[in-house]
This record gives C-alpha cells, structure tokens and sequence, in this order.
C-alpha cells in the first residue's frame, strides 16, 4: 500500500527525511526524480537508471504519451513499467503544465482543457476525469490532477480564479478516481497553484487539505519568477500541508536551490535541467560547472568532476568528452546525461544523510557560503 514514512525532522529548518512506500519499491527522501518525458529519460537506458544512478523513481507525463503512442496501447502492452522495462517507481505528470504551454493552441473551460496536438494540430480535451484515467492505464504509482498554471505575472484577481478552478477540479479527479475504485497502491496527489500571492496560495492548501490525499504538490513555479519569490511560495505553502504526508515542488531546479527547497521541506523534487544541459554541453560539477565546447578543455586529461565516482568521470576525460560533443557523436549525450543526474542524486544523498545525523544546518550554511561560480 502507498504511504509515507517521515524518519527526521531538521528543528532548525523544517527539512524532513522519509521513505515513500511504493508498490514498485521504497524510495529514500528528499528524493530528485529525473524526466522521462515520454517513458525514456533522454539519452540513458534503464539499466544506466539501474545500475549506475540507482535512481529509484522517476517521471513520465501524460499529455506526450496520450498523443504518442496513446495509454490504450500502453495498457494492453501491460502498462508503463512493462512498456519502458522499469521495475521502480513511476510518477506520472497530469500534462496540464505541457498543455497551457501551448498558449494558442489550447482554450481553457471550467469542464477541462480543449488543446491541438503539437504533432499534427488534432483538437483533444483533458477533464479531471480523463487524465485520471489516463493515467490509471498508464499504471502509474504516483498520479497527478488536472490543474491550471498560470505564466507569469499575473494578476491577483486571474490568479484567484484560476486557483479555484484548480480545486475544482481536483475534487472532481478525486470522485472520478474513488469511483474506479481505489485500491490503495497507487496514489493521486492534488496541486496547490495560487501564482505568486501567498494568501492564494494558503487558501488553495487549506481547501485541497479536504481531498485527505496520499501526498500534495505545489505547482505553478518555475514559470519565469524570481527564484527569490519560487522559493518565497513554497515557504508559506509547505506549512499548510500535512506533515505525515509528502510534499512535492513541481519543475525544480538548479542544483544549488535543491537544499534551500528542502530547508522549506519539501520531500521530492524534478527538473529536465540535469538531463536537458548535460545534451547542450553543460555539465554540474562539485566546484562549479563546465561548458565543455570552451577551448580550455581541449587537451584537459581530468574528468568532468575528480570528485564524482559516475562512470562517464571514472572512465572519461574532458578533452574527451569536448571532442565528442564537437563531432556530434550521439554518445556524448548519455555519458553527459549520465554525469549530471548522478550529481543531482549525489546532492540528494548528502541533505539526506545530513538530516538523518542531525547535521542538516551545518551542510546548508556550507553551502551557501560556497563562491556563486561554485554554486551553479
């Protein structure tokens, strides 16, 4: 059965270590959880994911698989682990971030969302309803509502509504998914948008607290805002929520921001910066990053970080890895890719140690007190 285990609690910050228990395995927390956008994460093969990251839960997101190949394929092919070869957990996105992306494309009722494939321009709608049932083809561990996120700026009075809509729909997800019966192993989890106001913010958490969800997200940052204010929501929303439930931040972040998201306490983060810079040639390192196609690194026999033991810095050496990016050699991408996620990971695994001995004030002060160059 789905449920989470809250071992620490940092009294200085609020930073919390657990364990969610899933139907495909535990998974430690704070956790970082890489995009597999469309049931691969770009450039690695599951047992990359396996063996070399232990990643032990990653994403996939609704909106590109309903389009491509569609959950009724998935489903007959025995669901998504089966479909992808992935025997850990999965967390599934609603796809209303990647739909009110499309901006024209898409038009907004309080029934759900009418959107043109970015494909071919075929008209769809998502409602609460279908992409819980969407996602319940997909056989996902951990599933998320339909939700509105708003750009930014906006106004108080459209972020007012927006967040309504919001709740709305998600107690219309959570009737639809208790009707398909609920059987415990898989979990729903509401997201509390509100833009950047903190009463909206409030008001949505304190409203969403009435669905007694498995575990609550918050959305809508990373849309533009300062990083100052992303962090500023999460602060006065983290509060709100259970604390024998986990709480996850939607689409963050650099890796110098994932301590300060877990100082806020928040239990699980994602971003496609690791595997999405790592493609583009930039590379996070211990000491600060590296933009390997830099002239500098042309005979440079060191690996990306002498302090990371991922198999690409084992094995590979800069000059290397440049001379692959500069011909285009598709293997730059998984070495890269490979690299970056196991620094995120790595990030994760020392807050989480650092919570667990008591120890978590001391690593964030260290860490703030780092260089900026060193921080990015």
């Amino acid at each position: 059965m789905f449920h989470f285990e809250l071992q620490a609690t940092c009294p200085t910050t609020g930073a919390r270590a657990g364990i969610l228990h899933t139907a495909h395995g535990d998974v430690e927390t704070p956790v970082f959880m890489p995009v597999g956008t469309q049931a691969t994460v770009k450039g690695l093969l599951p047992r990359d994911l396996l063996n070399d990251l232990d990643a032990k839960i990653i994403l996939g997101n609704t909106y590109h698989l309903f389009l491509r190949p569609g959950h009724e394929t998935i489903r007959k092919l025995g669901g998504l682990h089966r479909f992808m070869n992935w025997p850990r957990a999965i967390l599934t996105d609603s796809g209303g971030f990647q739909v009110f992306s499309l901006s024209g494309l898409r038009k907004i009722t309080d029934e759900g969302v009418i959107f043109q494939s970015h494909l071919n321009g075929d008209r769809h709608m998502f409602t609460p309803e279908s992409t819980v049932d969407i996602q319940l083809a997909l056989g996902s561990d951990i599933m998320m509502v339909l939700d509105e996120c708003l750009e930014y700026p906006a106004s108080h009075e459209a972020a007012r509504v927006s967040m309504q809509r919001t709740v709305r729909w998600a107690r219309s997800a959570f009737d639809h998914f208790k009707k398909q019966g609920a059987d415990g192993q898989r979990a729903l989890f509401p997201i509390v948008q509100g833009s950047m106001y903190a009463d909206l913010r409030r008001a949505c958490a304190d409203q969403l607290l009435e669905l007694n969800a498995d575990g609550y997200a918050i959305g809508g940052l990373s849309v533009g805002e300062p990083r100052a204010l992303s962090l500023e929501m999460t602060e006065v929303t983290t509060p709100q929520l259970p604390a024998d439930r986990p709480r996850y931040v939607m689409g963050v972040g650099m890796p110098a921001e994932l301590p300060e998201y877990v100082a806020r306490g928040v239990d699980m983060m994602d971003c496609v910066l690791p595997s999405r810079n790592a493609r583009n040639g930039y590379l996070f390192t211990s000491t600060g990053r590296v933009v390997i196609k830099q002239a500098q690194y042309t005979e440079d026999p060191r690996p990306i970080d002498e302090a990371c033991r991922c198999y690409t810095c084992q094995n590979f050496s800069r000059a290397y890895l440049r001379h692959l990016f500069l011909a285009g050699e598709i293997v730059f991408s998984t070495l890269a890719t490979l690299h970056n996620i196991h620094r995120y990971l790595d990030i994760m695994r020392e807050i989480r140690q650092s919570i667990l001995l008591g120890q978590f004030p001391e690593l964030l002060r260290s860490l703030r007190e780092r260089p900026v160059e060193a921080r990015i």
